[in-house]
């Protein structure tokens, strides 16, 4: 009921900058918060950045200061600018959204992760 579709992704060289975008689709009543998670080769999965419906944010120490997580909740769209990248930002990228979907009347909340896209910063 419920599709979130990245866009993005890539190779990048060390200090570069890569935007990623995912678009929410389905039967949504409503989005609460919308975010960014990672996940290296051999590392647990871990936050990047989350935003809520208001616009608050809260990122992860290692990208503070490198990363901006924005949205546009007319188009259920959340993005992450990432400047100044290092090798240890290298990591499929998933997007994740939590809110409210149905129809007729018939409500259900979500919690939905995306595909991944892969962020590869090479040194």
């Amino acid at each position: 009921q419920v599709q979130l579709v990245e866009s993005g992704g890539g190779s990048v060289q060390a200090g570069g900058s890569l935007r990623l975008s995912c678009a929410a689709s389905g039967s949504i009543i409503r989005i609460n918060s919308m975010g960014w998670y990672r996940q290296a080769p051999g590392k647990q999965r871990e936050l990047v950045a989350r935003i809520t419906s208001g616009g608050i944010t809260n990122y992860a120490d290692s990208v503070k200061g490198r990363f901006t997580i924005s949205r546009d909740n007319a188009k259920n769209t959340v993005y992450l600018q990432m400047n100044s990248l290092k090798p240890d930002d290298t990591a499929v990228y998933y997007c994740n959204a939590d809110g409210v979907y149905g129809s007729h009347s018939l409500y259900r909340n979500f919690e939905h992760s995306g595909q991944g896209t892969l962020v590869t910063v090479s040194s």
